[in-house]
């Protein structure tokens, strides 16, 4: 048997998950026991609750800049608030036109809907990102139509952290009278965002991102546009999405919002420090690196870099052994051997994509943390690199 390392773990996988907040976890515990009400129900325990769930709502509204209270809907998650966004704009506006604007590195929660969509008779057009992972809100205009009903952009890169011009694409789409929803995901808590100053009109949210629980996000949706309902069966969220109120974790979300979007300016100039020195001392200490993203306009917990010549997905299990947990893409297709769709969008060769690692810091991030990755990484590459046939083919061409 081998005895279990006693080193603390680091985790570089924020953009995965984040662990819940303490505080965040002793709001919400009352909910779970003494405050257990349906906050459907009319007596005092369902009132309770209900009050509960529409505080959450009030902390949600404010932390994203939108009007109403109204403007702000509970889902089960990110994929959910993206699939309902979708699904649900053009079966209720399939009169109006056909045709769906997006890009070919959202997550797969937007794509995969988007491609449901087309097997319904919907166009989707599929806008090419550049080298560093963004489109222009240019190509957002030139793409619209007299058939365009709905354009969906993300707002920052899962995977490169890359972070697309959302205001003036909102603008572009305001004018054309197009609606306009963002994946903001990866984005809430990360950087400021403001529904109305960045004329968006739907905008995709999920707790676990910013230090709340699983299995709870929000959509929000400017006033007087039309849904059909993705999910049907009760009165829930005024008749929109039918299902118990889930209020531990409505309450977890609202909690955790209002933290995480405190002092944004201040959370995020740490981070990216810490994020620069990754880039920095990767790029001065390794051979054969390259940065994948723009290299400013990113989140700044966000790193993504290829390594020639070796496997991501060894270097991970290295790192793991190590006790440093990271990524070579989005957690949602980790399952996958196939490279990256995202690395493939920015013109990568497959041989090249497959050595991508993902490090995404987060608020418990320290220096020594940096310090750790930089202490084993040069290692573990050149080890892999050793055992490489392509970099034994590299190094005989070069001394050719």
């Amino acid at each position: 048997m081998h005895a279990m390392s006693t080193t603390k773990r680091i985790n570089m996988d924020h953009a995965a998950t984040t662990y819940l907040d303490p505080e965040v976890l002793g709001i919400m515990l009352p909910w779970f026991t003494e405050n257990y009400g349906n906050a459907s129900s009319v007596y005092a325990e369902g009132r309770t609750a209900r009050q509960a769930v529409e505080d959450a709502r009030e902390q949600v509204r404010a932390a994203l800049g939108a009007k109403a209270l109204q403007e702000i809907y509970f889902t089960s998650g990110g994929t959910e608030s993206d699939n309902w966004a979708i699904k649900g704009f053009a079966d209720a506006n399939q009169r109006k036109g056909n045709h769906i604007i997006t890009t070919n590195v959202e997550h797969h929660a937007v794509l995969h809907t988007c491609q449901y969509l087309e097997k319904k008779g919907f166009e989707v057009t599929y806008l090419p990102v550049d080298h560093e992972g963004r489109v222009s809100a240019q190509q957002v205009a030139d793409a619209i139509t007299d058939r365009t009903i709905l354009v969906s952009i993300l707002f920052a890169n899962n995977e490169i952290g890359s972070i697309n011009p959302i205001a003036e694409i909102g603008k572009v789409c305001r004018e054309r009278k197009v609606v306009f929803h963002t994946d903001a995901v990866q984005a809430v808590g990360s950087v400021p965002i403001d529904v109305e100053a960045m004329n968006i009109d739907m905008l995709s949210l999920s707790a676990h991102k910013f230090n709340g629980p699983k299995g709870v996000g929000a959509l929000y949706v400017r006033k007087g546009i039309r849904l059909e309902n993705l999910i049907h069966g009760g009165a829930q969220e005024r008749g929109h999405r039918g299902s118990t109120y889930n209020t531990p974790g409505i309450v977890g979300l609202g909690a955790a919002i209002q933290r995480a979007t405190q002092d944004i300016p201040a959370k995020s100039a740490r981070l990216a420090a810490l994020r620069d020195q990754l880039i920095n001392r990767i790029t001065g200490e390794i051979d054969h690196v390259i940065v994948n993203g723009h290299r400013t306009e990113r989140l700044p917990n966000n790193v993504n870099v290829c390594f020639r010549f070796i496997e991501g997905e060894s270097l991970l299990l290295n790192l793991d052994m190590l006790g440093i947990s990271a990524s070579s893409g989005s957690a949602c297709t980790s399952g996958s051997l196939d490279p990256s769709h995202v690395l493939l969008a920015i013109g990568l060769p497959h041989e090249i994509a497959h050595g991508s690692l993902r490090l995404s810091l987060g608020v418990e991030s320290t220096q020594e943390d940096v310090d750790r990755v930089m202490e084993v990484l040069p290692g573990i590459v050149r080890k892999l690199r050793d055992l490489s046939p392509l970099y034994a083919d590299y190094l005989q061409q070069k001394n050719a």
